[in-house]
């Protein structure tokens, strides 16, 4: 193994993940920290709310592309196999824990789904984006809607490769934004009374 490109596909992942897209747009348009209003989080949905439609698909286009940047470089440096998914481990983390911003980041969903459309692509567009549009149809809830899709990712694994450690790497890759999203969960069903109002809402403006 060539320990140089190793190096590299990883320092790249974390430095791409590090880019605070959100942050940045927060601060052009508001002059504030995104992470100081709406929800707190560095990510695209509270800039959706908060900022505005075309700034926040902005914002979900780049940390996907973070994702899919962090693994075409890892692939192009021919790296072993661990290390070209340990890239997409770290990219995800380089979000969540971004060194421009003292380790203060985002959940790394976005991000987590870029590394999985590199991996898994068409199937993970086709099969993630029609699930999400069918929760989200039920529910009105986009970051619920998301997030219960990443479920079908571990299964998408299975069947494309058959093999444990990928089956593995995915459900602990998806572990990293589920488990940041916890607090905020427990934020929405205490503003909301019940789970049933989180889980399903009268529309996408009822926002907890």
């Amino acid at each position: 193994m060539n320990v140089l490109n190793a190096v590299i596909a990883l320092v790249c992942a974390y430095v791409l993940g590090s880019i605070p897209s959100a942050y940045i747009v927060g601060k052009i348009q508001k002059k504030k920290d995104i992470r100081s209003i709406g929800t707190h989080n560095m990510g695209a949905m509270n800039v959706f709310y908060e900022i505005g439609f075309w700034w926040g698909l902005t914002v979900l286009i780049a940390d996907v592309g973070k994702g899919v940047a962090a693994m075409a470089i890892s692939e192009a440096l021919n790296v072993h196999e661990y290390v070209y998914l340990a890239s997409g481990m770290v990219v995800v983390l380089g979000h969540s824990f971004p060194v421009f911003l003292g380790f203060k980041g985002g959940k790394g969903g976005a991000t987590s789904i870029g590394v999985l459309i590199y991996l898994m692509k068409p199937w993970a567009v086709l099969i993630n984006g029609g699930l999400f549009a069918l929760l989200f149809f039920i529910t009105r809830a986009p970051t619920i809607s998301y997030g219960l899709a990443f479920i079908c990712y571990p299964f998408i694994s299975w069947y494309m490769f058959h093999r444990w450690d990928w089956i593995i790497f995915t459900a602990a890759l998806l572990l990293v934004p589920l488990v940041r999203y916890i607090p905020r969960i427990k934020e929405m069903r205490d503003k909301a009374g019940n789970w049933r109002r989180v889980f399903q809402r009268k529309s996408v403006n009822d926002r907890f």
